[in-house]
């Protein structure tokens, strides 16, 4: 698909997405704090929606990130997403967030097994299973079926649901639901489909941990 087809395409389908919503394009300029010229070519095929705009049009009109993605004509290939090479490509990946000047932290397999061993413990409260059997399936929703992992998080999700482990088990289940629900990834999601490495790499840490006797 070329990139004019694309955006011709994305224009198309925010203009169904809009008048689904009883939307204007200067409404969703309000909400989004998108200038409404910038939408009008946009939403007319004379412009390239960036990751920034798509995260923001996803929200306001209730569609998954991915759908736009995939309507832009932004790749959905998920070389370097496979579990098998995930913990080899974190230096790739500190690299391009280093490169991009789009955010200052930097990504490692520390900092996400730091935040982790912190979910543990509120994966065993009350309040701690409530956010997770009460927002896992909307934050799945939200993001739409992205990655190897998320066939992996549901199995998890429905372990932790039923009980299904002893309560170490639990509470390193726990810990993989809460880092994908509470939505404070090291990388930001809207930077596809980097933005859910970490969230990969939490997965496998934790599977690895469950499978160590």
């Amino acid at each position: 698909m070329t990139e004019d087809k694309s955006d011709k395409k994305l224009g198309l389908h925010l203009k169904k997405l809009l008048k689904q919503h009883s939307l204007s394009m200067r409404k969703l300029s309000e909400l989004t704090n998108i200038d409404t010229a910038t939408i009008s070519r946009i939403v007319n095929g004379k412009r390239k929606a960036n990751p920034v705009h798509l995260q923001k049009f996803a929200e306001h009109l209730n569609v998954p990130i991915s759908e736009l993605f995939v309507v832009a004509g932004y790749s959905m290939e998920q070389e370097g997403l496979q579990q098998s090479n995930l913990l080899k490509s974190v230096e790739s990946i500190q690299n391009f967030l280093e490169s991009s000047n789009i955010i200052d932290n930097q990504f490692s397999v520390v900092s996400v097994e730091r935040q982790l061993a912190n979910y543990e413990q509120y994966a065993q409260t009350e309040e701690g299973k409530g956010t997770i059997l009460n927002n896992f399936g909307e934050k799945l929703k939200k993001i739409g079926s992205i990655g190897p992992f998320i066939s992996q998080l549901k199995d998890l999700y429905e372990k932790f649901r039923l009980n299904r482990g002893t309560s170490r088990e639990l509470a390193i289940i726990g810990s993989a639901l809460i880092y994908f629900i509470v939505s404070v990834d090291v990388i930001p999601d809207y930077i596809f489909p980097i933005g859910y490495i970490d969230d990969a790499v939490a997965v496998q840490i934790v599977t690895k941990s469950l499978t160590v006797k």
